[in-house]
């Protein structure tokens, strides 16, 4: 059956509506209303999914749409979790799902209910079609990604056989970025690893109008302005090398030919100086390198008395290739012998190959859907639910397609007031994931 693209627009458009206004903050969580709204919407395709209880009000859904076998099955999958929200430094409610501007407002239009909606609607199109497939499209909306990733953690080890598969697609890439006023559209091929420590200095406490130099304030601060000004190792992986040519093709010229022969840290910070944006130098540098930042620190309790401790979290992120001993040895070497560390949570850099048949489909497809598009793979500096799956065998690409015009707002809106998402992009987006999942599970051609 052919597809009527305009109700099919108007239907995911409808969905994602009525998803966003689903309150499904984390804490509490409360998924299980996004899991019954989407369990009702497959029933009534004739899809029949399993929804797995993670705790009172927190549900992950599964749904698969069978292939003959002869192939490995794809994962679609994506939380339905938000972060909290401040409702009253919003222009539209954020729980509203409200259109105005050509956008729909609410949180999780970005991060992530919009992917949930266009995976959904993979599903049903497919299923609506009636196309024979060559493996199984196995469809997963989870919970917790936002805290712990215990939605996807729990079916994982407890349920592996629902989710279990060779390829998988999720949150981040397929979106463009403009530079120097062309389209990159970046798919994630690779996630840094994930280092989080308490470190802590110890000292004499005592009143604070004797200076000491034994204060753990100072001892810690100081420790702390060390690991800021030092550049943790430096390495250029394939994935990097391939982001940093097509970046450099993009931006064309002097500059362009630095950026794609960067490599070391002497000559990225030279070429952030010249790039004159911040956020793309930022994610540069990150992508570059090892990364240690303080993020929370902790010391008193009055103004007049000098601590017996000061303490402060630290969020380390490793490339690929480097792991967390490496990179915890890395850190204790800038902080000192006298600062106690300890490890609260670690995760290893993850890393898909580039050359492979669906990495070719994703790419192929946005150049279709816009010839101007010019495709790279790239590393994220943050994390995704990737990690839980990989340790199935599940090679997972960053690809939650939207097209943006330019000056279109994106990753600021992540977690952060306003986030919506453009109607037209969101739409196009899902073309883009429909022709993509269709191309690499028909039996046909």
């Amino acid at each position: 059956m052919a597809i009527d693209w305009t109700r099919a627009g108007e239907e995911a458009v409808s969905h994602l509506r009525a998803m966003l206004r689903l309150d499904t903050t984390n804490p509490p969580g409360q998924e299980m209303l996004a899991a019954e709204y989407l369990a009702g919407v497959l029933r009534r395709a004739g899809i029949d999914p399993t929804i797995v209880t993670l705790s009172p009000g927190r549900g992950n859904i599964v749904a698969r749409l069978k292939g003959s076998g002869g192939e490995d099955p794809l994962l679609l999958y994506g939380h339905t979790d938000v972060v909290p929200a401040e409702p009253a430094k919003w222009r539209h409610p954020p729980f509203g799902g409200e259109v105005a501007d050509d956008m729909i407002w609410g949180r999780g239009a970005i991060d992530m209910k919009g992917m949930v909606v266009q995976s959904l609607m993979v599903m049903l199109l497919l299923k609506q079609e009636g196309l024979a497939l060559k493996r199984d499209l196995i469809f997963a909306a989870t919970a917790d990604e936002e805290v712990d990733g215990a939605g996807i953690k729990q079916l994982a080890t407890q349920a592996p056989d629902l989710i279990r598969a060779g390829w998988g697609i999720t949150e981040t890439g397929g979106f463009p970025m403009y530079v120097g006023g062309r389209r990159l559209y970046p798919i994630k091929t690779a996630e840094k690893g994930v280092l989080w420590l308490t470190v802590r200095a110890r000292g004499r406490p005592g009143h604070a109008s004797l200076p000491t130099a034994d204060n753990p304030v100072n001892r810690l601060s100081t420790a702390l302005a060390r690991l800021a000004r030092r550049d943790l190792r430096f390495a250029l992986t394939e994935h990097s090398a391939a982001y940093l040519r097509a970046l450099g093709e993009v931006i064309g010229g002097g500059l362009g030919q630095a950026v794609a022969q960067v490599n070391g840290t002497r000559e990225t910070k030279r070429v952030m100086r010249r790039l004159g944006d911040a956020q793309l130098s930022s994610h540069l540098y990150a992508v570059l390198h090892n990364t240690a930042v303080p993020t929370v620190i902790r010391a008193g309790q009055k103004t007049n008395v000098i601590p017996s401790e000061a303490e402060a979290k630290v969020d380390c992120r490793s490339l690929p290739g480097v792991s967390g001993e490496e990179l915890l040895a890395e850190v204790r070497a800038v902080l000192g012998p006298h600062i106690e560390i300890s490890v609260d949570d670690s995760s290893p850099p993850l890393e898909v190959s580039i050359q492979t048949p669906l990495y070719d489909i994703l790419g192929a497809t946005l150049r279709a859907h816009d010839p101007q598009a010019i495709v790279t793979p790239y590393m994220m500096g943050g994390a995704t639910d990737a990690k839980h799956v990989a340790e199935l065998g599940v090679r997972t690409y960053g690809f939650s397609p939207l097209f943006l015009e330019p000056g279109e707002p994106y990753a600021e809106l992540v977690h952060s007031h306003d986030e919506r998402i453009p109607v037209r992009g969101f739409l196009w987006g899902l073309r883009v994931l429909y022709d993509a999942v269709r191309a690499f599970c028909a039996a046909e051609g």
